[in-house]
This record gives C-alpha cells, structure tokens and sequence, in this order.
C-alpha cells in the first residue's frame, strides 16, 4: 500500500527575491503551521509502520518527508522522478507568466491535452505514467509513504487535490 502525502503549508514570502526567483521557488520550505500539520500527519494510525518514505526532490517535499521519516522511524529516499506537474515536459524551465498560462490549460481540459495538438505541458496521463514508473520499484514493500504534490497525487490516484498535510491511500 501507498500513502500519498501532500506537502504541509510553503513559505512563499521570499519568493522573487534571494535564490527564490524562477525554479528556485521549489527550494522554498514549509512555513511553521506547514510543519504543524506534516508533524499532526505523522500520528496518523495508517503511516505507522511504515518500511520506507519516498519524496520528491522539491524542498516542501523533502522537508515533509524528513518530520515523517523522524516521527516514524523510517528511512528517506529522494526520488528525482517524482516530482509535480511539468509546465514543460522537455524540463525547460518557464517564466512564471507561461507557466501559469500552461497549468491553466491544463486544468481548462481536464490535464488532457486537447484532440490533435502537442502540448508543451505535461498530461496527467503522462504525470502518472512517470510516477507509477517509480514506484514500481517499491511495490513488493508493505507500506511506503510518499511525500509530494497536489497535482502528481491527483494524477496517479484519481482523487480530488488534497489539503496540506493530507493523506491519499493508493495500490496498483
């Protein structure tokens, strides 16, 4: 079994400043009620026991993960494959104004690419089919937690997009 966690809370306030400009966003780290809700997350019943943590390689992902790999005793493994939504799939980076035009369409069509054109942002199928990529590896596990985004946990699991904190149960 997996147990999707989305990331708590981010602390955007630096964001244009400093390193966080363009895709230094994602270095960015949970703010303090972020960390609140990922240690409330921690009690949880479900994630106890459980024989490993997956994270994406985004900061809110990996410190996410870390409090869970602390609270429960499990080890941390960065998984560079597994992180959120491409606004272009070719890992070009995007200024923020396309970016956010891409992530529109994205949700305009449903994270389908409409009939007959080549988008440069990635579908949910394609989003799903890189994660479930992934986490084939760890299948044979009992139970593994994987710390990530919003967008990546819709796509592979097909629920609505969490809250902060929260946790989607996933099988293959």
């Amino acid at each position: 079994m997996f147990y999707f966690v989305r990331h708590g809370q981010t602390d955007y306030s630096l964001r244009n400043s400093l390193i966080y400009q363009g895709f230094g966003t994602q270095l960015a780290p949970l703010s303090p009620l972020g960390i609140c809700q990922i240690e409330k997350t921690a009690r949880d019943p479900r994630l106890q026991g459980a024989k490993l943590i997956l994270a994406s390689p985004y900061t809110r992902a990996v410190q996410t993960a870390a409090i869970l790999s602390r609270a429960l005793d499990a080890p941390l493994v960065v998984e560079t494959q597994r992180h959120e939504w491409l606004a272009n799939r070719q890992y070009i980076y995007e200024p923020d104004s396309v970016a956010e035009a891409r992530y529109q369409a994205y949700r305009q069509h449903h994270g389908c690419h409409p009939q007959g054109q080549d988008c440069l942002w990635e579908s949910a199928e394609q989003m799903r089919m890189r994660v479930l990529n992934v986490l084939g590896a760890y299948r044979t596990l009992d139970s593994v937690i994987v710390a990530g985004h919003g967008m990546m946990i819709e796509a592979v699991t097909g629920a609505s997009h969490p809250e902060n904190g929260e946790i989607v149960e996933f099988s293959f």
